[in-house]
């Protein structure tokens, strides 16, 4: 290996060594004061990721976490810590890791030199799992972007660069990594350099780092290499070890705790667990909840190993306050001189990280700290080209795609925009059926109509409309294919619920489309939106106190279900018209089941488009087993039972 050692770093690895066979508790409360370090590795596939932490590990005399924890209970395993590990079987465990599709997701090492302790994200560098790096990014101060001196600039260099910057990763190293395959020649690392600073500069990126290195051999990570006599700058564990951390700079910013649990052990104490995001907080301080605006003053500060004088930024505390105040798990404790806004409805830049395309209108779980709300995304408004940073039109969002979007919640939330506070600025969205994080996102700012529109008193109440009808209002939610007969059936109980003199409408889904929905094809995007508009004009039927039937094929369960979300408990009644294909399509009255077979009608249900029945719905009929006139009576039955 052609390097040679930095002057002392030999003997500082070797006080570590005596300071842990002489006095292990000495050595691990020096270990514990050490200041920590977050970064991540990422870039394209097979630039060296993992075998540059391996030669991290390797070289620095690095020493996991779990061997102190072992050490701290064991002193006699204190002599083997200073033996050489092997630094091919290391390499290769960690490339048995990435073969097993372990470092598909994010893979954390975690270790300590003499001067700093770090946590590394090991990202995948395939495209398809982006929205893994954006995982690991999401939580560092610094990102290491690798490239192989033999490739240069790639598009996932340019993607993690994005996204580094995008998250707000300030301090990125590009290590120009391989330089023993181009015989360490300077001309080709100045010309990548240059050219990835051209990129850089287009994105935002004023100031990085870079480092020759080669992984492999070791040139310029732990020691300078003899390699590379043109390279004056840092090498790589130093940069490390002496970059700053924003730290201090969260600190300085005004108090911000999202609050995870409620502590109440005993009805002496009640207090509020949570991570301070940004700040400090003491006792006396004067604080305010939000959304609720409830102000008091702060009693204690509690962790478990006793009260402190002041916490910290980054630090999980316990808060007491001087007066019973509400306060609950997704409230944001704030100082009450300096505030963080609240509001429902914003713009932000997403990341989508789903295999399926993001469907515009569809609600999902939105997850910003603490608080977990009902979202909805519009259309983009454009989505960005990571090579040229250029802002193309789109209708929807794909795997990897970046985007930016309005969004909307379902009630006012507590937030900043992402520049200045990753905790309330920065959100996940879930699929609320399958509960899997599609999209990550950062919020900008608040529309100026979310404070523009309020919501208008009136004099004559749900209540009242109700109580004129005399009857319990509901919504009948016919769903199944095409042909199954909801139109039919829901025809047929209209009728009959008249003739108990019970006030009714019915919205057909054709009927719906001449009209109010006369806009909408048949993609999923629009079969969603056409759905989310007939869920609130049924929801202000419900509120004029009428008996609503709606005759819609609704192929997605996610949409339903937020239908069901729109109204009071108990008054959305999922019919499921339950006809097999088979069936419905011997029906075939419109010839509709035909053009698609032929190819000549896309996006059709059953046929190219998925159809997703109801797992418990309310009401099931089976319309091989009854007629559309013994569903009817059942349903009728059911309803005014």
């Amino acid at each position: 290996m052609a390097t040679t050692a930095e002057p002392g770093a030999q003997d500082s690895v070797y006080q570590v060594d005596s300071l842990i066979a002489e006095d292990i508790d000495a050595y691990l409360e020096v270990h514990r004061n050490k200041s920590m370090l977050r970064f991540i590795t990422c870039g394209s596939v097979d630039d060296g990721k993992s075998t540059l932490i391996g030669r991290l590990l390797y070289d620095s005399k690095m020493i996991f976490e779990d061997q102190l924890a072992a050490l701290e209970a064991d002193s006699k395993r204190v002599g083997t810590q200073g033996q050489n590990i092997d630094f091919a079987l290391l390499v290769d465990g960690l490339a048995a890791e990435r073969e097993q599709g372990i470092t598909i997701d994010v893979a954390y090492r975690f270790f300590a030199t003499e001067k700093r302790k770090f946590i590394v994200a090991d990202t995948p560098g395939h495209e398809q799992y982006t929205r893994n790096m954006v995982t690991g990014a999401s939580t560092a101060d610094l990102a290491v972007i690798l490239i192989d001196a033999r490739k240069g600039v790639l598009t996932q260099t340019r993607r993690h660069s994005y996204l580094a910057h995008l998250i707000g990763v300030r301090s990125l190293v590009l290590a120009v990594n391989k330089m023993d395959l181009v015989g360490y020649d300077q001309a080709t690392y100045e010309a990548i350099v240059a050219d990835y600073r051209a990129f850089a500069s287009s994105i935002g990126i004023q100031v990085f780092v870079p480092i020759p290195i080669s992984g492999l051999a070791g040139d310029n990570i732990t020691t300078r290499s003899t390699n590379t006599p043109w390279y004056d700058g840092p090498i790589l564990i130093e940069h490390l070890e002496t970059v700053e951390v924003d730290a201090e700079a969260e600190r300085a910013k005004s108090f911000r705790m999202p609050v995870q649990w409620v502590n109440r052990p005993n009805l002496d104490f009640r207090g509020f667990s949570g991570l301070i995001a940004s700040g400090t907080i003491k006792p006396g301080d004067p604080i305010r909840v939000l959304p609720s605006g409830k102000t008091s003053t702060v009693s204690r500060v509690v962790t478990f190993d006793g009260d402190l004088d002041e916490g910290v930024a980054g630090e999980s505390v316990t808060i007491t306050f001087a007066d019973e105040i509400d306060c609950s798990r997704g409230d944001v404790i704030a100082a009450s001189d300096d505030l963080p806004e609240v509001a429902d409805q914003f713009e932000a830049t997403v990341v989508w990280m789903a295999e399926e395309e993001m469907l515009p209108g569809r609600p999902y779980w939105l997850k910003l700290g603490t608080q977990t709300v009902t979202a909805q995304l519009q259309a983009p408004k454009y989505q960005v080209n990571v090579n040229t940073m250029e802002h193309l039109a789109a209708k929807t969002l794909e795997l990897n795609a970046i985007g930016v979007a309005n969004l909307s919640t379902d009630r006012r939330i507590v937030y900043e925009p992402y520049g200045e506070n990753r905790t309330l600025g920065g959100f996940i969205l879930i699929d609320k059926i399958t509960n899997a994080t599609v999209a990550a996102g950062m919020l900008h700012f608040a529309l100026r109509r979310a404070d523009n529109v309020h919501w208008q008193a009136t004099d004559v109440s749900r209540e009242h409309h109700v109580a004129l009808k005399n009857q319990k209002p509901a919504v009948l939610w016919f769903t199944g294919l095409s042909g199954a007969g909801k139109s039919t059936i829901a025809n047929l109980v209209e009728k009959k619920l008249v003739r108990y003199n019970r006030h009714t409408f019915l919205l057909d889904g054709d009927n719906v489309r001449h009209g109010l929905n006369k806009d909408l094809g048949f993609t999923d995007a629009d079969r969603v939106e056409n759905i989310r508009r007939v869920g609130e004009v049924t929801r202000l039927m419900t509120d004029a106190g009428l008996i609503v039937l709606t005759a819609f094929i609704s192929p997605f369960r996610s949409e339903r279900e937020m239908v069901r979300n729109m109204l009071a408990p108990g008054e959305f009644i999922e019919v499921h018209i339950d006809t097999p294909l088979a069936d419905a399509e011997k029906r075939d009255v419109k010839g509709l089941y035909a053009k698609a077979r032929a190819g000549q009608l896309k996006n059709f249900t059953g046929i190219d488009s998925p159809y997703e029945p109801p797992e418990a719905p309310e009401i099931r009929i089976d319309t091989t087993a009854m007629t559309a006139e013994e569903a009817a009576n059942l349903i009728v039955e059911k309803v005014l039972g």
